[in-house]
């Protein structure tokens, strides 16, 4: 292979992003030069994740993709949830890990292994990058009881169920969720004792006569950490604090990303968030929901949009990422059926492109030449624009329009655009996209053949044996795509 054209392309738009805590565009600026550490909220294991969940990890591999795109050092580190989060975000209920147990008459450690796996799968076949720690919040709790340990004495207080967070000892408690009220936060369950509405479990006491199955002694007596120490600690522990950012849902602005932010607090200055680098993360991102209309999407209805769901309706998981970035992050994205279509269609024009561009430039290796440097400029400005996502597609797929071009250096533009993207359009089979649908059980060799057949009886202009073969496989869960634009030629339904 040879390899000629300019020096690569140097991102150098300046990165801007939303933060949370600001409720504004800021200008990155990391806090160790030449270096990103991020921590993103991962999974409580549960139950599996439904396609809204996995929406947060899609964004946070862009966010990692984009750091790194701009030649920085990324550290991210995402947790594993395996106990602590009680059924209620507002810290009230059961033990979500417990509960599941129960329910399944299986060890809670099981139940933790299959779940993080199931987990581990969607993240794979979204495309997503393995990031530089998986922290398991079980493996950090002589962390926590030390954190707890350091902090309690100014900042917590016993009572019967645990030791609880005082709110009033930390400035600027709720500012990140704008929520604060007279009577504080009032979807909060009140616990007889808490001096404050919306004061929080650091560690929670095993009721008298119980044994849970996750449960360590401490100096509170034996019991379990409380969901919101656990983050505090392992980004505290990998990451150092203050770390340069902490993603996670929309819906952890609300209780869980205050009340680390407390803890923070609490551990390293008790001073206020006028200095967003007390908070222990200098930016925190959000992302907005996936909103899915016919209620599906809670997985406390019974069948929920998981992903493989979509994978069993013969839906590519990459058609999934495609439409989840065919959307700004901090926008509400709508999930339909039309729209994952139109998304898996997207898809597979790009890929025909890219294939037909791979075609022309054999082996040949090169940079993306002078020509395409107004382009990922163009690129590079949609991404640093707090990861603009819809306009980078677009300037993604008019360098793919592109005509009378050096192919290869073609070919090196696109490949430094889908690297942020995250789609992996250049390595992609056309036929991962074609996916068997669940109960279909005829074999690709099998539909090919009857296609060669009726190809040939098209040709002898044998239109009864032609409409035959397509009702067989018709009866088989085959569609013939007659004149599909694409040239996709059939499809499992």
């Amino acid at each position: 292979m040879s390899v000629h054209g300019p020096a690569p392309f140097a991102p150098s738009a300046p990165l801007k992003l939303f933060n949370s805590l600001t409720r504004q565009l800021e200008e990155f600026q990391p806090v160790h030069a030449g270096e990103a550490r991020v921590y993103s909220c991962g999974p409580t294991v549960y139950n599996y994740p439904h396609i809204g969940n996995m929406r947060a990890y899609v964004f946070a591999d862009i966010l990692g993709r984009t750091l790194s795109f701009k030649g920085l050092k990324l550290t991210h580190v995402i947790n594993i949830t395996d106990v602590g989060h009680l059924t209620d975000d507002a810290d009230d209920g059961e033990d979500k890990m417990e509960k599941m147990a129960k329910a399944q008459a299986q060890s809670i450690w099981d139940i933790a292994q299959h779940y993080t796996q199931a987990y581990w799968e969607d993240v794979k076949a979204l495309n997503i990058r393995q990031p530089a720690r998986w922290t398991i919040a079980t493996e950090y709790v002589p962390q926590m009881i030390a954190f707890a340990e350091k902090i309690a004495a100014r900042h917590c207080y016993e009572l019967d169920s645990g030791l609880y967070f005082d709110v009033s000892t930390v400035a600027d408690y709720g500012r990140l969720a704008r929520a604060q009220t007279e009577d504080g936060e009032g979807r909060i369950e009140a616990v007889e004792g808490k001096r404050n509405a919306a004061d929080f479990a650091i560690w929670r006491k095993t009721p008298p006569g119980e044994k849970r199955q996750m449960e360590w002694d401490s100096p509170w007596g034996k019991g379990a950490p409380g969901w919101h120490l656990e983050c505090s600690v392992m980004s505290g522990e990998v990451l150092g604090f203050p770390f340069d950012i902490h993603t996670g849902g929309i819906d952890h602005r609300e209780i869980h990303h205050p009340n680390e932010i407390a803890q923070n607090q609490a551990f390293c200055c008790t001073n206020g968030l006028d200095l967003p680098a007390n908070s222990g993360a200098r930016v925190w991102m959000h992302n907005n929901f996936l909103v899915e209309r016919s209620g599906k999407m809670s997985k406390s209805s019974g069948e929920f949009l998981r992903l493989q769901l979509l994978i069993d309706k013969g839906y590519s998981p990459l058609a999934y990422r495609l439409m989840c970035l065919q959307a700004h992050y901090r926008s509400e994205l709508e999930f339909s059926w039309d729209g994952l279509s139109a998304a898996l269609t997207r898809l597979k024009r790009m890929l025909i492109a890219v294939g037909q561009l791979k075609e022309r430039a054999g082996e040949t290796e090169a940079q993306p030449g002078p020509r395409f440097t107004s382009f990922l400029e163009r690129f590079d400005a949609a991404v640093s624009d707090d990861l603009n996502t819809p306009v980078a597609l677009t300037v993604f797929e008019e360098v793919l329009a592109l005509k009378k071009v050096d192919a290869s250096e073609k070919l090196a533009a696109l490949a430094a655009m889908d690297a942020v993207l995250g789609i992996g359009l250049l390595t992609l089979d056309r036929k991962a996209l074609r996916l068997r649908p669940k109960g279909v059980e005829i074999e690709e060799a099998e539909i090919e053949a009857a296609l060669e057949a009726r190809r040939a009886a098209r040709a002898d202009k044998d239109f009864a044996r032609s409409d035959a073969l397509r009702d067989e496989l018709a009866a088989k869960g085959v569609e013939v795509m007659d004149g599909d634009p694409l040239g996709w030629e059939w499809k499992l339904v």
